[in-house]
């Protein structure tokens, strides 16, 4: 069952909003991107939205799946996210991403990986690389309480002596 086929209170529940056309440059494509809006219960009135070029909702097992150039924006925990895919699990309350995907908290902290796992109670990330690769994180560390050495003083040698 497609989304837009959910009675209106499932769609004010699960905060699902409507289709909006994509513009590249000066050419429109009829790309249908969609967008997901979850709350979570310490965040109320603190969306964490999805936005992709196509998304399905399983009544069944309350999952969201976002495919096609995925954007997640969690602003209560200053999360931004992309990815080839996305699928939010309501009952577990975690993401999983997949494709390409890079993350960024506060502006600065990211992550690059094949895969990886957002458990939202946790706040926590578990990342996967590809086959033969590495997952890559990159993290801003605040070095104001470090004592920084001075500079040391070159090593004094001896003066150059020349023989004939």
């Amino acid at each position: 069952m497609s989304w837009y086929q959910l009675p209106q209170l499932h769609m004010r529940r699960f905060g699902l909003v409507l289709i909006l056309p994509v513009v590249l440059g000066t050419i429109a494509f009829p790309i249908q991107q969609q967008s997901a809006t979850a709350q979570t219960s310490a965040q109320q009135g603190r969306p964490l939205q999805i936005k992709s070029d196509t998304q399905e909702y399983d009544a069944k097992t309350q999952v969201v799946t976002a495919r096609g150039n995925v954007q997640m924006v969690y602003p209560a925990r200053q999360i931004q996210a992309t990815a080839a895919q996305a699928q939010y699990f309501s009952k577990e309350r975690r993401i999983d991403f997949s494709g390409n995907v890079y993350i960024l908290q506060q502006g600065a902290n990211s992550i690059r990986a094949e895969k990886v796992t957002y458990l939202i109670d946790e706040g926590r990330f578990v990342a996967l690389p590809q086959n033969n690769r590495q997952v890559e994180s990159i993290y801003l560390v605040n070095d104001s309480n470090v004592n920084t050495p001075s500079a040391a003083p070159a090593p004094k040698t001896p003066p150059f002596k020349r023989s004939n």
